[in-house]
């Protein structure tokens, strides 16, 4: 009986690791911070990239850093907004691969070669960073979230060679001479103000010797 139960329990064990990403290691800088990854989630994953990209896919090859910021105050707040697949405000699937609080502490709350859906047209090949604050549209973002985006794109930019585009939320129509801009629904498009062309110049100037490409306001 006992024997019997050890083999379920391994058979279900092994079915959770399947499902669940995987995570590379990350620098120890980084705090693991993991949304919820259910089979919910992977399903509305794979959807949303048949209806948008026209091919299911979860995993994906970093080719740009698209930044942001929350709107919010916390990185607690936009934790728990990402954290299910669905949740109280009808908004599905919402998740970028980290957030950055406005000390400069970088949470990890995907993969980063999991697809998140932060970014209309790029969610196929784009990490999002989510920074703390911007509420109201203020441009509000601290020295700190500054050097922790440059630490964190120059981190991401050595792990992942593919990786070679940087830029703002607001600059997703100027990011389309990237040629990486994907999307099959017509109409398809939001404007977006985050995180500011303050924010960005100052990466800008911070990652000019490092061989990534920026875009102009």
């Amino acid at each position: 009986m006992m024997r019997n139960f050890g083999f379920v329990l391994c058979g279900v064990l092994l079915g959770l690791c399947l499902l669940l990403p995987a995570w590379a290691e990350a620098a120890d800088w980084i705090v693991g911070k993991p949304v919820e990854w259910s089979a919910e989630r992977e399903a509305l994953t794979k959807a949303y990239a048949r209806e948008h990209y026209g091919e299911e896919m979860v995993q994906i090859v970093p080719r740009a850093v698209v930044v942001h910021w929350t709107a919010g105050p916390t990185w607690q707040s936009a934790y728990y907004h990402f954290y299910h697949a669905a949740n109280a405000h009808g908004t599905l699937n919402y998740a970028s691969q980290f957030i950055v609080d406005r000390d400069g502490t970088v949470y990890r709350i995907l993969p980063e070669t999991t697809m998140g859906r932060h970014a209309i047209g790029y969610n196929w090949c784009a990490i999002g960073i989510e920074n703390v604050g911007g509420v109201g549209g203020r441009e509000d973002l601290t020295e700190a979230q500054v050097a922790a985006n440059v630490r964190l794109i120059r981190e991401l930019h050595r792990r992942y060679p593919t990786l070679k585009y940087v830029f703002g939320h607001y600059q997703q129509v100027a990011a389309r001479a990237s040629v990486l801009y994907r999307e099959q629904v017509a109409g398809y498009h939001s404007v977006k103000s985050d995180p500011g062309p303050q924010f960005m110049r100052a990466l800008c100037t911070q990652l000019a010797g490092d061989g990534l490409q920026f875009f102009p306001e």
